[in-house]
């Protein structure tokens, strides 16, 4: 259930002027040159997928929505910039007066998403456009981020449920609170933050730390509080001095003198520490002697896919784990390298495309106004491809579509039996949000389905396949034809 779909951690926040300084260097130098509100479209995109995996998780579309709707400069805004002493008064009256006006298209939260494909274009004046590059990359890196971490300790928990424990060790507030929420997105079935099912209505749970074991006189004790105060929530912390010596012993005490008598079952132990194998496989064995073959296992040790994976094939008997920092952090790879870029204005209502050029491949960027298919087959319902084609393309899905690799050009696939689907939808029209989110819960099982799209080989931990992102015929002629019209800079 979602308690409050439209309660946000921002807190009536003003972020507008959460943005790099050369922003707003920037818009005031177009204004003063009077391209302000010449139309300009930019790309949102990532070069490379964070731990070498094959794909990516979209999330943060609806707290990008939250802030596009809520841009204003205030007073103070405004006597702050007059006092750095850069800045016009035609310019400072321009923000005094600011309102979004643009139009922007997004890949909706859930989906996977591919490097060099526009997860958002923003398409607007120049001034307003580049000006919500900061929060728009801010927002989507990390919540992508974390979402895609997320998926890849899930898929490693083969099923098992995977909470999120994080917050105290993410990187502030919204850290834990969108990370939370990212989470989930990428499969979590829970957080240990309170405030995100406050905010998203995803499941808050958490029971006892090593502190409430210690401030009893005995374990025995503090397990037998435990029980009576929550005999229907019985899950045992049993690592706090000795698991297989005290720890378990005393919980299946508490279990035989607190719950049996009641005709309530336990819901099991968790461990924090030690040798997760070695010592899961014992616990299962004494819960299963003891009459407890469903009390649950859970463990919480500095975890991360590589270690679930790992614990799995040694025949480590756990039901659910809990992960903290390095999933929050995304602690093996922690930044997510989206950027933001130029790829068309407009003259006198007609696009002409920019392309940005480096002597690095991967760093040329793809012009135009594009939109992204996604192509799948009809039998199987697998994802086969996607192609970025320019916004005004339609694939006529009964003929034979021809794909190629957009660096390898020689190698070309033709397709039959397939259908697309257009990646992208609107979110905002003239600076007015026309997109309605849907509720995490939601996002998190579209995106379990549409990931289970992909072919095994692209989700696996190790050395995935390349998914192909192919660019159409026409978009690669233009992108060829800008860089043959640069040709003499690059001449010897």
């Amino acid at each position: 259930m979602e308690l409050n779909k439209n309660f946000n951690v921002r807190n009536e926040r003003n972020l507008t002027m959460l943005v790099d300084f050369y922003e707003l260097t920037m818009g005031n130098g177009y204004l003063e040159n009077g391209v302000g509100d010449k139309i300009a479209y930019f790309d949102m995109f990532f070069r490379k997928v964070p731990d070498d995996g094959g794909y990516c998780i979209m999330a943060g579309v609806t707290q990008l929505i939250e802030y596009l709707s809520s841009l204003k400069f205030t007073e103070e805004d405004i006597e702050y910039l007059k006092y750095k002493g850069c800045f016009s008064e035609k310019f400072l009256n321009y923000l005094r007066n600011f309102k979004f006006s643009c139009d922007v298209f997004a890949v909706p939260e859930g989906n996977p998403v591919f490097p060099n494909e526009p997860l958002v274009t923003v398409k607007g004046p120049a001034i307003q456009a580049q000006f919500v590059e900061t929060m728009i990359l801010l927002t989507v890196n990390h919540q992508t981020l974390i979402a895609t971490k997320a998926n890849r300790i899930c898929r490693a928990a083969n099923g098992r449920p995977v909470m999120e424990f994080g917050s105290r060790r993410a990187q502030g507030y919204d850290g834990a609170v969108y990370g939370s929420r990212a989470a989930v997105i990428g499969g979590c079935s829970a957080t240990a933050c309170t405030i995100s099912e406050e905010m998203f209505g995803i499941p808050a749970i958490g029971t006892m730390a090593h502190s409430w074991v210690q401030l009893f006189d005995n374990e025995y004790e503090s397990f037998k509080a435990w029980a009576n105060v929550y005999p229907d929530n019985c899950l045992l912390l049993i690592d706090t001095y000795n698991v297989l010596k005290s720890g378990l012993p005393n919980a299946i005490k508490v279990f035989d003198e607190v719950l049996k008598p009641k005709g309530i079952r336990p819901v099991g132990i968790r461990i924090d520490s030690g040798d997760i194998t070695y010592l899961t496989k014992k616990c299962r064995q004494i819960l299963d002697d003891a009459g407890y073959p469903d009390a649950k296992i859970t463990i919480s040790n500095s975890l991360d896919e590589h270690i679930i994976t790992d614990v799995l094939a040694q025949g480590a008997k756990i039901d659910s784990f809990g992960v903290g920092e390095r999933l929050i952090t995304a602690k093996s790879e922690p930044v997510f390298g989206g950027v933001y870029k130029l790829v068309a204005i407009e003259n006198n209502n007609i696009i002409v495309p920019k392309i940005k050029i480096s002597e690095n491949e991967e760093k040329i960027t793809n012009p135009g106004f594009k939109k992204i298919y996604r192509i799948f087959d009809k039998t199987t319902n697998k994802a086969l491809a996607d192609l970025i084609t320019l916004n005004d393309e339609v694939i006529d899905e009964t003929k034979t579509l021809e794909i190629f690799d957009p660096i390898y050009n020689w190698k070309k696939k033709k397709l039959k039996n397939y259908y697309i689907k257009d990646l992208h939808v609107q979110i905002f029209k003239n600076g007015k949000p026309i997109y309605e989110s849907p509720a995490v819960s939601e996002i998190k099982s579209f995106a379990e389905e549409e990931t289970n799209k992909l072919w095994p080989e692209v989700l696996r931990l190790e050395n995935p396949h390349n998914y192909y992102v192919d660019l159409s015929s026409k978009l690669w002629n233009l992108k060829q034809n800008l860089l043959h019209s640069y040709s003499e800079i690059y001449e010897e």
